[in-house]
C-alpha cells in the first residue's frame, strides 16, 4: 500500500490537454415550455368559445389540432437535444465521440500527431464546417455550435493541438 503517487510520464500521456463536450443548444427551458403551453392553450380555448359562440363548431377541433402539433414538435426538440459530442485531447490520442438522441454512440481515435483541423469558412457567414482529418478519415465536429462558437472551439482545441505536436 502507497501514501503517495507519482506522475510518471505515462500518466502524463493519458491527461487530458483539452476536454469537451458541445451540446445542442434550446433557447426556451423547460419552464418557459410550460408557460408557452398555458398561453397558447388558454389562447386557444379562448378563440374556440368565440367560433363555437358563432356557430363555427368544427374550427376548435383544428386549434387543438394545432396546439397537440406543437407540443409534438417542441418534444421532439427536446428529444433530440439529448445527443452530443465529446471531444478530449491527450499527447498520444484524439477521442472524439458522438452520441445520439437515442444514446447511440461512435468513437473515432486519431494519433495528434498525424491529425489536422480543417476549418471551412464562408466570408459571409463565418466558420460553417470544422473536421479532423488524418489520412483519408474525415469527421466532422461541432455541428450543433453557432459560427462563432465553432470558431472559438476551433482556436482553443487549434491551440490544444499545436501545443501537443510541438510536444507540450
Amino acid at each position: 500500500m502507497s501514501t503517495g503517487k507519482l506522475t510518471t510520464a505515462e500518466d502524463r500521456a493519458e491527461q487530458p490537454v483539452f476536454a469537451a463536450v458541445i451540446k445542442p443548444h434550446r433557447s426556451l427551458g423547460p419552464e418557459g415550455f410550460r408557460v408557452l403551453m398555458v398561453v397558447l392553450s388558454v389562447v386557444a380555448a379562448a378563440l374556440a368559445l368565440r367560433f363555437v359562440a358563432l356557430g363555427f363548431w368544427p374550427v376548435t377541433g383544428f386549434l387543438g389540432l394545432d396546439v397537440l402539433a406543437l407540443y409534438v414538435a417542441f418534444r421532439i426538440s427536446y428529444r433530440r437535444a439529448r445527443a452530443f459530442e465529446e471531444v478530449s485531447l491527450t499527447p498520444v490520442e484524439i477521442l472524439f465521440r458522438s452520441v445520439t438522441h437515442r444514446g447511440q454512440a461512435r468513437e473515432w481515435r486519431f494519433n495528434p500527431l498525424w491529425t489536422r483541423l480543417v476549418r471551412e469558412t464562408h466570408e459571409e457567414f463565418g466558420l460553417q464546417r470544422l473536421a479532423l482529418v488524418s489520412g483519408r478519415q474525415r469527421i466532422v465536429i461541432g455541428r450543433e455550435l453557432s459560427p462563432a462558437e465553432r470558431a472559438d472551439f476551433a482556436d482553443a482545441f487549434g491551440a490544444a493541438l499545436s501545443r501537443v505536436k510541438r510536444g507540450m
